[in-house]
């Protein structure tokens, strides 16, 4: 895999934006495969609003957002209002994230799939001030903190390149979510996995899930039997395979 971008495609463009979007979309084209089968992906030659690219083999549509730098905490997502529809919509893609350098090479770039994505993860920024040229409009971010490892599939990581099995692989250990239709039910399922993440241990036990009770009591303050849920759901990753249980209470990441 190529990491820079070819340049020479840029010198019929004078804004520096519509040079990225060139640049960075024939890359994607030219090096990325399709996480959910491997196979080539496309570029939409039609501008189609709501995907750039998309897999003819399995019909998974990408969009695609980058910037200069590091993937932070939060990356800019467009209108608000904009973006929960598209958040709750059937036609709703998958989407890449890629971070480039100062000198056009990738640093970092994933897929999160879109079977992660839910109307939390989305932050509603302020309004434009009366003075903008917008004055009113009403952005929003994608909140990473939000989207479990699980959900942020890297093909770059650091600049170097993932293995394709690792990607295809992670890709198939959460496809179980697609079936997962009800935003509460997927919203837990999301939590408990960013609650296992933050323990941060290969194996780990039921009670290091219970230190997170106060914490999804203020989430899910509707609910009052947290330990109760805790245990639901990791029987629920566990028959879905993303967990191991291995007796005593100890889990296992699988």
């Amino acid at each position: 895999m190529e990491s820079s971008f070819d340049t020479q495609l840029a010198n019929n463009y004078t804004s520096q934006s519509q040079k990225i979007r060139v640049m960075t979309e024939v890359w994607v084209e030219s090096f990325i495969f399709c996480p959910g089968c491997g196979d080539q992906i496309y570029n939409y030659t039609n501008n189609k609003p709501v995907a750039d690219f998309y897999c003819k083999k399995c019909s998974e549509d990408f969009e695609l957002k980058s910037k200069k730098g590091k993937i932070g905490k939060t990356v800019p997502a467009g209108a608000y209002s904009k973006m929960i529809e598209r958040i709750n919509s059937k036609t709703k893609p998958n989407f890449f994230f890629m971070g480039y350098s100062e000198s056009l090479s990738v640093n970092d770039f994933f897929v999160v799939p879109k079977h992660f994505f839910i109307s939390e993860i989305i932050e509603k920024r302020n309004p434009l001030k009366k003075t903008a040229r917008r004055a009113g409009w009403v952005g929003s971010n994608i909140l990473f903190s939000k989207i479990p490892k699980a959900g942020q599939i890297f093909y770059v990581e650091d600049g170097r390149e993932i293995d394709k099995k690792e990607v295809l692989d992670k890709w198939q250990k959460t496809v179980f979510l697609k079936k997962v239709t009800k935003a509460d039910a997927k919203g837990w399922i999301l939590d408990i996995m960013n609650c296992i993440d933050a323990i941060n241990k290969k194996e780990f036990i039921l009670a290091d899930v219970y230190e997170f009770e106060s914490e999804l009591q203020k989430i899910h303050p509707e609910n009052k039997h947290i330990k109760d849920k805790i245990r639901q759901q990791l029987q629920f990753l566990r028959d879905r395979n993303y967990l191991t249980f291995t007796g005593n209470g100890t889990y296992q990441l699988s």
